[in-house]
């Protein structure tokens, strides 16, 4: 194999312009694909800028074109030639260079390479887990190449954003002490201290605290972080946020600065103009009108509580459900009326998966009759009363579902992104932000039998609130807020607890005792004594946001190196088995399932 001594790059193979032709030029790149016309060999050569087509013929370099002969795709060529322009009926309206070819003179070949398990083109159709296998040719593609290009580009915005407003890239360390209250730590062994462990970070959230304490007053960190946890398409073990913090300034304020970032971030890397300010809603009315913190409301179609109208009801799923706590609420989805019965079936069968045990629709039909299968336990005038409540018009359809509050939530919300997408109600291209505020500070744990802090234990109640933290912690609501983009929590936060006393009375709230809170959380309790100021942050997922930007389905598309859902590692074969030697160093035995099974015996 030939080298590139004495060859120095003139541009990327898509970055040859019209006014470069007549000049020589060296470029460099991999074979895309090679075309034999006899006396005339074509190559398009790409590299990370684009492809541009290479002309080989004896005429120019004879050495040159024998050479083309036997390229294939994907071998390392380096070439040196004229630029010039193309024919009127041979250009290439699809190639950002396709006015243009490079007439080669000389022709370096600095590597081979096999035949690839897949073409490296877009929209390649191939299981994922072999692109997974061969990311490093999966990110040769020209997508998988913009992906990550526009990933530095927004992450570049931000970091520019937040130096022009005064803000520290500092960082925080990475083997950090586990304080177990949310998702699983990874916990790393440590070899010098026989066992005890460190944890890896699930957030920057103590030492960013730590930073407000020390008087940085405004910090960032593009951060990584990791949680032990199941995976789905938008998680995965290690993953990527912005995480930020400020001190002696209001939630006002950092609301409106994440959405002039926004506004930046999306103009200057997608030309997409963003409308500020966000709208805001409160968590209770998110839950109670489209049954998520996190809506999509690129589309409305909220739901409708007709329980009062149903109190008096004979109708005993409908009383059976009242009478027991639950709630009565419905959708209307404007137009639907005349769906088909085999259609409503499945829409009682969808729902079923999340919970419902059944789903009740009222059809408002064009000719004024009504398509229902309640008619007969509510009566006519029962049925359009409830329209009128759901400002049905002729051609609706009401869906309703009974249930508990929780299960009336997912059911329901399911059940109405269902219907926005049947009915082409949402528009992929459109990118629909909300601040959702105002969430409850705890919810109750079945398995643990307490309250957990729903965000964290360090965020701060609302002031008027503090008066329930130890007597009726489901009244308490926090100072907390998530960005919502197109129904998916981009990124959260809160105003933290800056005052000692307070946060010992929200450890007391969710069961953390004094004892407890001082062996997990001491440090930052200290630290709190020696004049904490008002601070706030919040954290965006880096890798969903970039995902939500570029319209694509799943965060391993704008990850360099992703795990796969059951957290390997398919390419490098991670996590792997070490060796009993690495084993004793860290003072570790494996213990099997045989030899528990052995124990019990």
């Amino acid at each position: 194999m030939e080298n590139m001594a004495g060859m120095h790059r003139s541009c990327g193979c898509g970055e040859v312009k019209d006014n470069d032709s007549g000049k020589v030029l060296t470029l460099a790149g991999w074979v895309q694909r090679r075309r034999d016309h006899g006396g005339l060999i074509f190559i398009d050569l790409r590299d990370r800028t684009g492809l541009v087509q290479l002309v080989f013929s004896p005429q120019y370099g004879e050495e040159a074109f024998h050479k083309a002969e036997d390229v294939r795709n994907e071998y390392v060529v380096a070439v040196v030639g004229k630029v010039r322009e193309r024919s009127e009926e041979t250009i290439n309206p699809h190639m950002k260079t396709g006015r243009l070819e490079v007439v080669v003179s000389e022709m370096r070949v600095l590597n081979k390479a096999k035949t690839p398990p897949f073409y490296i083109e877009d929209g390649v159709d191939v299981d994922e887990n072999v692109r997974l296998r061969y990311r490093y040719l999966d990110l040769r593609r020209p997508e998988m190449q913009r992906n990550l290009i526009m990933r530095h580009k927004i992450t570049h915005e931000m970091r520019e954003f937040l130096d022009e407003r005064g803000f520290l890239e500092i960082e925080t360390p990475m083997l950090t002490k586990s304080t177990p209250e949310g998702a699983r730590d990874y916990l790393v062994p440590s070899r010098v201290n026989p066992g005890k462990f460190y944890a890896l970070p699930q957030s920057p959230q103590l030492f960013k605290q730590l930073l407000m304490v020390s008087g940085f007053e405004r910090y960032f960190q593009v951060a990584r972080c990791f949680r032990d946890e199941d995976l789905r398409a938008d998680r995965q073990p290690e993953f990527t946020q912005l995480d930020m913090e400020v001190s002696f300034e209001d939630q006002d304020f950092i609301l409106d600065l994440v959405e002039h970032m926004m506004q930046r971030v999306f103009k200057n890397v997608l030309d997409v103009d963003i409308q500020i300010p966000f709208q805001r809603i409160t968590w209770t009315d998110a839950m109670n009108l489209y049954g998520s913190d996190k809506p999509d409301l690129r589309f409305d179609m909220h739901f409708y509580d007709i329980s009062d109208l149903l109190r008096d009801t004979g109708f005993k799923v409908f009383r059976n459900v009242l009478d027991n706590g639950g709630v009565v609420k419905a959708i209307n989805v404007k137009g639907d009326a005349k769906i088909p019965r085999r259609e409503l079936d499945g829409l009682v069968e969808y729902v079923g998966h999340y919970g419902a045990k059944g789903l009740a629709w009222i059809g408002f039909n064009e000719d004024g009759t009504l398509k229902c299968q309640i008619t007969k336990f509510l009566g006519e005038d029962k049925i359009r009363e409830i329209g009128r409540f759901c400002e049905a018009e002729k051609g609706d359809l009401i869906l309703i579902i009974a249930d508990k509050p929780k299960v009336v939530a997912q059911a329901l919300g399911e059940l109405r992104l269902e219907m926005g997408r049947r009915m082409n109600l949402i528009d992929p291209n459109e990118f629909c932000f909300r601040w959702v505020v105002d969430f409850p500070m705890f919810e109750y744990s079945e398995e643990e039998k307490r309250y957990v802090a729903e965000h964290h234990p360090f965020t701060a109640p609302r002031d008027e609130d503090v008066q329930y933290l130890l007597t009726n912690p489901e009244k308490v609501y926090a100072k907390a807020y998530d960005m919502v983009l197109n129904g998916v929590e981009a990124g959260g936060g809160s105003l933290r607890i800056y005052q000692e006393d307070l946060q010992e009375k929200v450890f007391q709230a969710i069961g953390i005792s004094k004892e407890e809170a001082e062996e997990k959380f001491g440090f930052l309790l200290k630290a709190f004594q020696y004049g904490a100021p008002p601070h706030e942050g919040l954290a965006f997922g880096l890798d969903r946001l970039v995902m939500l930007m570029l319209h694509r389905e799943s965060i391993r598309d704008v990850i360099a190196f992703p795990k796969t859902q059951s957290a390997i590692d398919q390419m490098s074969e991670a996590p792997n088995v070490v060796t009993d030697k690495q084993l004793d160093e860290l003072h570790i035995k494996l213990v099997t399932k045989e030899d528990k099974e052995k124990e019990l015996f």
